[in-house]
């Protein structure tokens, strides 16, 4: 335990902040998930729905600093072409 009154500060900062990061994943997986499960159905309507929850999420999460730009783009194109191809 830091004897340092800043450091004491960054240590509260960054349990603060490592719970909200996890909570944030864990809702990005869960709004992924949940669209997978909808296009492996062939649902469309629900799909799409569950497309634009979790588009937004990883914007986000790529906003927030939980992933890089360039993985959320490729989530977001992989899940793009998964939607076009519901019938």
């Amino acid at each position: 335990m830091p004897n340092i009154k800043s450091a004491k500060k960054r240590v509260l900062v960054a349990e603060v902040r490592n719970a909200r990061n996890k909570a944030n994943k864990s809702a990005l997986k869960t709004a992924v998930k949940k669209f997978e499960a909808a296009a492996a159905q062939g649902n469309r309507t629900e799909a799409e729905g569950a497309y634009k929850a979790a588009v937004k999420l990883v914007d986000k999460s790529v906003k927030k600093g939980i992933l890089h730009k360039n993985n959320a783009a490729h989530k977001k194109s992989a899940m793009t072409l998964k939607l076009n191809s519901i019938g």
